[in-house]
């Protein structure tokens, strides 16, 4: 059954009109009155609803029947990146959304290529979280990533909690680092984890971030591209 986000709360035994965005995917695959579809809103599980009536610019619809259903990871994952070139990061956003992802937090680096004003940082977020809906829908996930606005290394460090998560990671090259496939990542309720941009995090945001209480972890002896290495890590959770 075809599946939509539909970015309204939605309740059974309603019939509603659908909201622009989603009238345009179920006119794209060409659907007709009576044919049935799957709509979630993000705020928890999954509903049946029937195509009731079309124009060409609008798309009504019953809801007939819900369910609780989720299909999120068992680990709740924060993925704190240095935005790779924009082709690359909407690549990155949309696996890590497939694989389970919990929230995204793109970063200004040293060594990043990515440099936004504030009024392209929003325009960027608001373009991912599209990226993310169409991932749910596609992945059967019924609840949707938070993908946070932009922003610089400095502005996040000083957002950072009192009290941190005790399972916080940066991905190093370090000699000294902790080969993850050696951790037990079954046993962490929720994760942090830091990448850096192609050009990887500078030496003193690395320190900074082991100061703040993150432990430096290798993925073994292979680079990898800054846009595969968290998908690595997130697939381990699925």
């Amino acid at each position: 059954m075809p599946r939509f986000y539909c970015p309204v709360p939605l309740t059974l035994g309603v019939s509603l009109d659908l909201p622009p965005e989603t009238v345009r995917h179920i006119q794209v695959m060409r659907l007709q009155p009576g044919k049935h579809v799957t709509l979630f809103d993000g705020l928890g599980g999954e509903y049946s609803a029937c195509i009731v009536a079309m124009t060409r610019n609008s798309v009504h619809a019953s809801i007939d029947s819900h369910e609780a259903i989720e299909r999120e990871s068992p680990v709740v994952s924060q993925l704190v990146m240095g935005m790779p070139a924009n082709e690359r990061m909407d690549w990155l956003v949309e696996k890590a959304t497939e694989l389970g992802v919990s929230r995204i937090t793109p970063l200004m680096t040293a060594h990043g290529v990515l440099r936004l004003s504030p009024e392209r940082a929003l325009k960027r977020q608001l373009h991912w979280q599209g990226i993310a809906q169409s991932a749910c829908a596609q992945s059967g996930r019924n609840t949707l990533p938070r993908i946070d606005v932009p922003q610089s290394w400095g502005e996040w460090v000083s957002a950072l909690p009192a009290n941190p998560s005790p399972h916080q990671w940066v991905l190093s090259l370090d000699e000294q680092a902790v080969a993850l496939p050696g951790l037990d990542l079954s046993l962490k309720p929720s994760v942090v984890l830091l990448i850096g941009p192609e050009g990887g995090l500078s030496r003193e945001e690395e320190s900074q971030s082991m100061e703040l209480g993150f432990m430096p972890v290798s993925l073994g002896a292979r680079v990898l591209r800054a846009e595969t290495a968290p998908l690595a890590v997130l697939s381990g959770w699925l």
